[in-house]
This record gives structure tokens, C-alpha cells and sequence, in this order.
């Protein structure tokens, strides 16, 4: 395998990096404060295409692949891991859905504009009794001439508040199991459909999430991603790819942390001098470096075999678990570099360490990843 940089995606690298560091760095805190990304710094996000990267050329998009799409959100997870939520719901859930499994009609009609950013995504898939187990969703599609009606709910729903098309996931079939689910693209201005009340979490302030109420909601069957009965393979196809992604911003989440650790520690005078010359200091730092440099790693081979056209289920469970849980661990250690300060509000590792304890639940639990790995090593099926 080869990780060498085409030059257009090292300028997509170098371009997000300038933009992380001289624009959102200075309004992270503004972010966490007010719960909300500013309108103008999404459009200027937009305006740089970093709602575009993954998709295909001719609908508009960056063309630049997993790897250049998983070299992007490293650089947003390092700033806030709001950021990379918000363009991974769109990006790497709701229009990968459409990219991978969509016909050509259906990418004609939303890709462009969400390669603009003129439409933003969303992916609506878990259910208040559906988290894990997928398979068993409630929310229904009914057909009715040349559509269906939908009624139903979704929950955490990122992107729901802000979101102009949602990727639903509705039973056609509740004889067939995961195999009567089907995938759909719903305008959020379609008749019948209600964005809940947004979320109060713990950490992730500025990416907004919700409940989705779908009350005889009718979407054309040309509205269909993939064929009926199809979704739930829509689904988990999707989040493999998106899982890889997600190492990605866990990476930059962790790497950020760790260079404040760096930082904090020469700065941090005890005993007359810095605790950086402390050698169990020391060590945490280093086994954070360790930790980081095998799940960038990870992270890049699963997206080279996705852009060599390999599957890499496998890899994407490995990435998700390793690189979730490592980035945990990661902040914890820089937030006992940084002592009673890094409890403190005041101190951005306090609001990252909220933040990353996330990771290791959506887009599929550690022990879900766990279970699915160890089906592949056991030759069995997975859940």
C-alpha cells in the first residue's frame, strides 16, 4: 500500500489546516458557549467545499475519496469535534447513503446541491427502541399508489434541527425482519414531517440534534436509495464508510489534545521546574503518541482499501473501536497532565473530554464492533 499524497489532496490537507487554525480555532469557545455554529462560518464552509469532498466529480463534488475525505476531518476533529459531527452527518451518512446505493436519478436530484451545500443531510435511523438493534425498527412505510406514506419516529437525529433532507429508514415488510427495511430520501419540507425538540447533551455543543416525527408522510417511490427491502444493507454499508471516517476525527480530536498536553506540561512549573521533565509525565505523553500514530494508521489503510474498491467492513469495525476508545484515553491523560485545569471549564481540554465520550456509542457501540469482528474471526454472522 502506498499513503503517498496526491498534490491536490495535500491542498485539500493544507487548505482545511489554514482554516481550522486561523478561522474556527478563535471561536471555539464562542461555539461551546452559545451552543451554535454561526451561520456565516457554515457558509464559508460550504463556499470551500467542505461539504463536497467525498462526492463525485460529476455531481459536483470534491472527488478526493475516503483518504482525502478522512484527512479533512482529522483537521476538523482537532478544532471542535462539532464541526466534523455536522459535515459527517451530512457527508459521510445521508449523502453517502445516496452516493453508494442511490440510482442515477436520485443522485442527479440531490447530490449537486448537497455537494454545494445548498441542501444539507441527515441520516435518521436510530429509534427510541432501535439503537444497536437496527434491524428491528418501527418506524413504517406504507405503500400507496406511486409512493408511501411514512409514520413513525427517529432519535438523535444529527443535523435534524438544521437539516433540509433526512436518509430514512422505514419497514416495508415486518414478515421479511432486516430484510422488509427500506432506505428513503425525505425533503424536510415534505407534508407530514415534524422536527422534534433539539437535544440537551452532554458535550458536542454547536451540532445539533433531535427527535423526527413522521405522520402520514408521502415520498414518491422514485425517492427510494438502492431497491425496497434493500435499506438495512443501505444502512450498514453506509456506516462502514462512515465509521472510517469517524476514526478520522478521533485522530485529530486526539492528536489536539495531546499537543495541548505537550504545551501545558513545559509551561507548568512544580518543584521549581516543568512537569515535562517528570518522566511519568513523560510517559503519558508518549503513550498517547503511540496511541494516535496506530489509529492514523488504522484509519488510512481502511481508506485505502476503500478507494482501491476493497471492502473494508472488517477494518471500519477495527477503526471505530480502536480509534473511539483510544481518543478517550488520550484526553483523559492530557486532562491529568493539565491537573485541577483541566477541569476547568475555562481550559477547552475540560470541553473535549465531554465531547469524546460519545464516540465510543454512535455509529454503532464498542461492543457491537466487537461483536462483528469477532464474527469475522469466528466465521459466523454478525449482528
Amino acid at each position: 500500500m502506498d499513503f503517498t499524497l496526491s498534490d491536490d489532496v495535500k491542498m485539500l490537507q493544507q487548505t482545511v489546516q489554514q482554516y481550522v487554525r486561523d478561522r474556527l480555532m478563535p471561536l471555539t469557545m464562542q461555539v461551546e458557549h452559545e451552543d451554535e455554529v454561526p451561520a456565516g462560518v457554515l457558509q464559508e464552509m460550504k463556499d470551500l467545499g467542505l461539504f463536497s469532498i467525498p462526492f463525485p466529480e460529476e455531481y459536483g463534488g470534491g472527488g478526493f475519496g475516503e483518504l482525502g475525505y478522512c484527512l479533512a476531518m482529522e483537521e476538523l476533529g482537532a478544532v471542535n469535534a462539532a464541526y466534523s459531527n455536522i459535515i459527517g452527518g451530512h457527508s459521510s451518512l445521508s449523502g453517502m447513503a445516496i452516493m453508494l446505493s442511490g440510482s442515477d436519478d436520485l443522485k442527479g436530484r440531490y447530490l449537486p446541491a448537497m455537494s454545494s451545500g445548498d441542501k444539507l443531510g441527515a441520516f435518521a435511523l436510530t429509534e427510541p427502541n432501535a439503537g444497536s438493534d437496527a434491524a428491528h425498527i418501527q418506524t413504517t412505510a406504507r405503500r400507496e399508489g406511486d409512493g408511501y406514506a411514512l409514520n413513525g419516529s427517529k432519535l438523535w437525529v444529527s443535523n435534524g434541527p438544521i437539516a433540509d433532507l433526512y436518509a430514512v429508514f422505514a419497514v416495508t415488510d415486518k414478515e421479511s425482519g432486516a430484510k422488509g427495511i427500506t432506505a428513503f430520501v425525505v425533503d424536510r419540507d415534505t407534508a407530514g414531517v415534524t422536527v422534534g425538540t433539539i437535544d440537551e447533551k452532554m458535550g458536542l455543543r454547536g451540532s445539533k440534534t433531535s427527535q423526527l416525527f413522521f405522520e402520514d408522510c408521502r415520498v414518491p417511490a422514485t425517492n427510494i436509495i438502492g431497491e425496497e427491502g434493500r435499506g438495512f444493507a443501505v444502512a450498514m454499508q453506509t456506516l462502514d464508510r462512515a465509521r472510517v471516517a469517524l476514526g478520522a476525527s478521533c485522530v485529530g480530536q486526539a492528536q489536539h489534545a495531546l499537543n495541548l498536553a505537550i504545551q501545558w506540561s513545559q509551561q507548568r512549573m512544580q518543584f521549581g521546574r516543568p512537569i515535562s521533565s517528570n518522566q511519568a509525565v513523560q510517559w503519558m505523553l508518549a503513550d498517547s503518541e503511540i496511541d494516535i500514530h496506530a489509529g492514523r494508521m488504522m484509519v488510512y489503510h481502511a481508506a485505502w482499501k476503500i478507494d482501491s474498491e476493497q471492502r473494508a467492513s472488517h477494518e471500519a469495525a477495527v477503526v471505530k473501536v480502536y480509534c473511539s476508545e483510544m481518543c478517550n484515553r488520550v484526553i483523559d491523560r492530557a486532562v491529568q497532565v493539565h491537573g485541577g485545569m483541566g477541569y476547568m471549564r475555562e481550559f477547552d481540554i475540560e470541553r473535549m473530554y465531554r465531547d469524546a465520550r460519545i464516540l465510543r456509542i454512535y455509529e454503532g457501540t464498542s461492543e457491537i464492533q466487537r461483536l462483528i469482528i469477532a464474527g469475522d474471526l469466528l466465521g459466523r454472522d454478525s449482528p
